[in-house]
């Protein structure tokens, strides 16, 4: 699997682990920035990995900043992007198997190493469950649709 991983600089540390690991599981992870600690605004890099993955550039897409929250906001702005703020092993599971989370946001200072490792591990390896929550994905891309 394809899979964009970005940062602001409070991510950057995170984020260069989490391409470690993705590469460790087997799939391809791809760098859309930082490429250093300097500050940056989150927005930037968000934009970047959601406009490939509403594209259908790349798979799904991981972004990390201080909570998480404001690298979400910014990735559900572009259509068929659905943007998950995980915190734990359920929320990275269940984005997958009911929402079919194609980015996961995670926080960069208030998750602790072998937490933000397990959730990509559930992350990449959860399959969406379909079925009566395929119905409700469908429900949300149609507000995607113009009025």
């Amino acid at each position: 699997m394809k899979i964009a991983v970005a940062s602001d600089h409070r991510g950057y540390a995170v984020k260069s682990k989490i391409l470690n690991q993705l590469k460790d599981l087997g799939h391809e992870g791809i760098d859309y920035g930082p490429d250093g600690s300097d500050s940056v605004d989150y927005p930037d890099y968000a934009s970047k990995v959601a406009k490939s993955v509403s594209k259908g550039e790349i798979d799904r897409g991981i972004l990390i900043c201080g909570t998480g929250i404001g690298m979400c906001i910014v990735a559900n702005k572009f259509s068929g992007v659905r943007a998950a703020p995980c915190h734990d092993d359920i929320t990275a599971e269940m984005s997958r198997r009911h929402n079919d989370a194609n980015v996961l946001c995670l926080s960069a200072d208030l998750l602790g190493e072998r937490l933000v490792n397990r959730m990509v591990e559930i992350w990449v390896s959860t399959d969406f469950e379909g079925g009566r929550h395929a119905r409700r994905v469908d429900k949300i891309a149609d507000f995607e649709k113009p009025c």
